[in-house]
């Protein structure tokens, strides 16, 4: 693609925009290997609305990393691409550009409006998939998904066709969280808790029939945050054990206002040390009631509903409610409610003390609210009566229990199978209806007399009703519900056997531990019941980027980061290399930019390395295999290549990004960039030298393992420097991945250079903590040497000279006086110092830095120490004062090992 002189100068944007487009063109994502062992990872379908965030780039990130690798493996690895319809936001977004033409959706037909959803698809969807491909995400685009093309629909189709005939799908009156904006129900995923200023507003509730409680009141007082509610209570609750009310129970109440009467029952629900202890039951309008009303006996089909799908008063079922509050807004309604109360005596004022010591009366009680709230309409989510289509969950969710309690799905990290359990174990009915018309149809039609009949087809439907005219149903699914059947309709099913070709199960989910329940779980609770096996057969489970205080990014917070503008300003390989190193079995990630800065400048020093190697002649490997070996620094650095390969392949075996990330950054940047290229220097500029061929074939072998092993991580810069490094028959994204056969380990020769390595890494503290002059050329001096020792010294005499500026090795007695004294081993390296540094002035500066460095240690062991600074400081201030301890407790022993060292 470029000639094979490598610049000087790294230019992460330039080798970006040339080699993706390369990779994608040549159909490498999913190379033709008919013989190979199949594997596949689905990617989670992101909206067809949405555009790349951080999490995104986490997510994406690890799930390449996993592809990369098995590819290089030689596995006929498969990343399923697509992206998902969006119901509410995908509709939401169309009907925000009709209305800035002065249009609304029911200006057009249902048709007419999916028609403008589908060419505003056609023109502006799937804008993501463009970002993905800028982080480098090798998705086998060939084979791109979308969960309304008519594959799809035919598989979604059938599965509820298939449920309901099994009896796992039903229609039934529950309640749901309805979304006046919208109008529509919608997932718990979908709505966000806040806390607002609201009110509790306390209500005598006359007793009937001349009934009366133990202390003679004839009324029960209840307490509620949603006056409004009571035009439709059916009950009023109280502890089955609650002595106060045990004379009441089974009796009457009668409601002020609608005159309705209304039971007093025994509830557990009922918490006798909260409030008054009585708590009104509106079963139509929330959901701890709806509960509470079923064991009292009350059917659904039997609750009072008293909104409509704007949220405004509508006539109850018994026709009770006044004239004067129907067609009132909720709000509206509140206000109208209290006042009325207020009015006929029944509202209970709420004594506080001014600042002056007086008492003041206030209508309610003031109080910190749990409000819901739809993430996307911004409206205050209403419970809600309605007739909806729901799945058996219950049922379904048997078989994944089993599945994960028998080791057939692995959850990583462990410590999100508890919290699977739980619940799974107290699920719900799943309501998979929605009030849209972007999505896909619920196949079910009505007759007159509203049976339904559910069918692939009309037609089908018609025949079941023996010809009578039917109506299909308005409504569509939950986008969640076809997403649940992503592992296998992605690829043919049910056309095509999935499982036969090998694809199903897939091998590893990786998802953000935020849809545990809303996808993962459904997906194994659709592919067990329907394909008869598990969906996956390990789930990864990550966690949140978060900002850099650890507070969880959001916009109105305005702490969100931008990863394309990470990526512009310093590569995706940057990017990239800072998730994966971060990513620690699902722990959340704080946002360092910094971080990425220090990665983009490890591609800078490979990138350095990788020219100085080239400057010598060294180029592309003409092996997998290593080459011959005879020096120690040469089967070292073999050795210590196989190592590296076999600690990745056990950190892929279990998951841990961090201790692959880590692995690789340490053997390129410390033991190839660092020592080995320094110790072969010699070799390399002595022309002629009797090493050079061996030594260059080892080099080039070695840089060429480290662009396969980076590869999966930094894809771009290792795919531009295997081509400038030489001419290859194949791109590294469709390489081999490095041979990790231990038979090519020479622990003798590893021994001998760590050995070295160690000698001259001390040798340079020693000198650099006493403040010794970088240009001083030492004596050495080594007692209690082994003859190993000996042998040792007498091969690596010049590379100690060299590299820690030795002049001159000897066995005979040190000179007396102040000295440095390093121990490695069993031998006892001396260094003299008399005359070189002043050596008392050097001692007092020695102590004093190690005095106040331990005075540093005792407060801040004290502090931390302390129960109150832990369970006030912010978590921040907590760790950044662990991490601060731990580097001053380094800072003393380093301080007290020199003046120890000085002797």
């Amino acid at each position: 693609m470029s000639d094979q002189q490598i610049p000087k100068t790294f230019d992460p944007a330039d080798i970006e925009g040339r080699w993706y487009p390369h990779w994608e063109e040549k159909g490498l994502f999913r190379p033709e290997r008919p013989n190979a062992d199949p594997w596949t990872l689905v990617n989670p379908p992101p909206n067809v609305t949405g555009s790349l965030h951080i999490g995104h780039a986490l997510d994406n990130t690890l799930q390449d990393v996993l592809v990369r690798y098995e590819r290089l493996r030689g596995k006929d690895a498969k990343w399923v691409v697509g992206v998902d319809h969006a119901g509410i936001a995908t509709q939401m977004v169309v009907e925000r550009q009709l209305g800035q033409k002065g249009q609304k959706r029911t200006d057009f037909s249902r048709e007419e409006f999916v028609a403008k959803v589908w060419e505003w698809k056609e023109e502006s969807g799937g804008q993501i998939t463009g970002q993905l491909r800028r982080l480098g995400c090798s998705m086998d685009w060939s084979n791109e998904q979308f969960t309304m093309d008519p594959h799809f629909v035919k598989a979604v189709t059938k599965v509820f066709v298939d449920l309901h005939k099994d009896g796992l799908i039903y229609r039934d009156k529950r309640l749901v969280n309805w979304d006046p904006g919208l109008k529509t129900a919608i997932s718990d995923l979908e709505v966000e808790q806040a806390e607002i200023k609201g009110h509790f507003w306390h209500f005598r509730y006359p007793l009937a029939d001349g009934a009366t409680l133990a202390d003679g009141r004839d009324y029960i007082e209840v307490a509620t945050t949603r006056p409004e509610t009571m035009l439709a209570d059916m009950a009023v609750a109280v502890h089955p054990d609650d002595e106060r009310y045990s004379s009441v129970v089974g009796k009457m109440v009668e409601l002020p206002i609608t005159g309705r009467r209304i039971p007093v029952v025994a509830d557990e629900h009922a918490d006798p040390e909260l409030g008054s202890g009585a708590v009104k039951i509106t079963p139509g309008h929330d959901f701890n009631d709806f509960e509470v009303g079923k064991r009292a006996g009350i059917a659904p089909a039997d609750m009072l509903n008293m909104l409509d799908a704007d949220a405004h008063v509508v006539q109850t079922a018994d026709g009770l409610i006044p004239d004067e509050f129907l067609g009132l807004e909720r709000f509206s309604a509140r206000e109208a409610v209290v006042a009325k109360m207020k009015e006929l005596g029944f509202l209970i004022p709420h004594s506080v003390t001014t600042k002056e010591g007086e008492t003041e009366e206030l209508d309610a009680e003031p109080r910190k609210i749990m409000t819901p709230y739809g993430d996307r309409s911004n409206a205050v989510i209403e419970p809600w009566l309605t007739d909806q289509w729901y799945v058996d969950a219950e049922k379904l969710a048997e078989a994944p229990i089993a599945a994960v309690k028998n080791g057939d799905i692995g959850i990583v990290p462990e410590t999100w199978k508890k919290t699977f359990f739980n619940w799974m174990e107290n699920i719900q009915p799943w309501c998979v209806s929605r009030q849209l018309w972007w999505g896909h149809r619920i196949p079910a039609w009505y007759d007159d007399n509203g049976n339904a009949y559910v069918a692939m087809t009309e037609q089908e439907a018609s025949e079941q009703a023996g010809g009578v005219p039917l109506t299909r149903d308005e409504d569509v699914l939950d986008t969640w519900f076809s997403s649940a059947l992503w592992p296998f309709a992605t690829q043919g099913w049910p056309d095509t056997d999935v499982k036969g070709e090998g694809r199903y199960p897939n091998d590893v989910l990786v998802s953000g531990f935020d849809i545990l329940f809303f996808w993962d779980a459904r997906m194994m609770m659709m592919g067990m019941h329907l394909l008869g096996d598990v969906p996956f057969r390990d789930l990864y489970l990550h966690g949140l980027v978060r900002a850099a205080d650890g507070q969880k990014m959001s916009k109105s917070k305005g702490n969100t980061v931008d990863p394309l503008g990470l990526i512009d300003m310093y590569g995706a390989d940057a990017l990239r290399f800072f998730m994966t190193a971060m990513e620690s079995q699902g722990r959340d990630i704080k946002m360092d930019e910094g971080r990425i800065e220090g990665y983009r400048n490890f591609a800078t020093k490979l990138w350095n390395a990788a020219r100085f190697a080239q400057g010598y002649g060294i180029g592309a490997s003409e092996s997998v295999a290593p080459p011959a070996a005879t020096t120690a620094v040469n089967k070292w650095i073999v050795g210590e290549t196989i190592r590296t390969a076999q600690a990745l392949d056990l950190a892929m075996a279990d998951y841990r990004f961090d201790a692959y990330a880590a692995a690789i950054y340490q053997f390129t940047w410390n033991r190839f960039c660092d020592w080995y290229l320094e110790l072969i220097k010699p070799v390399l500029q002595e022309e002629g030298h009797t090493d050079a061929a061996e030594t260059k074939a080892v080099a080039g072998w070695v840089l060429d393992q480290i662009l396969v092993m980076l590869h999966p991580v930094m894809p771009f810069i290792t795919e531009e420097l295997w081509h400038k490094l030489g001419a290859r028959p194949y791109d590294l994204i469709v390489s081999k991945w490095v041979s990790s056969d231990s038979r090519s380990l020479d622990p003798e020769a590893a021994a001998e250079v760590d050995w070295l390595i160690e000698l001259v890494t001390a040798i340079r503290s020693s000198r650099s903590e006493l403040n010794v002059p970088a240009g001083a050329r030492l004596p050495l001096y080594v007692r209690d040497a082994s003859t190993e020792t000996t042998a040792r010294l007498d091969r690596n005499e010049a590379a100690l000279e060299r590299l820690a500026r030795v002049d001159g090795i000897s066995a005979s007695p040190a000179p007396e006086g102040g000295s440095a004294q390093i121990v490695v081993g069993e031998a006892t390296f001396v260094i003299p110092l008399e005359g070189v540094i002043d050596l008392d002035a050097e001692r007092a500066r020695l102590k004093k830095n190690a005095d106040a460095a331990g005075k540093e240690v005792r407060a801040l062991e004290g502090r931390l120490s302390n129960e109150n600074f832990l369970a006030k400081a912010p978590e921040a201030a907590v760790e950044e004062a662990r991490q601060k301890l731990a580097d001053r407790k380094a800072e003393k022993q380093r301080l007290d090992a020199a003046l120890e060292r000085l002797g």
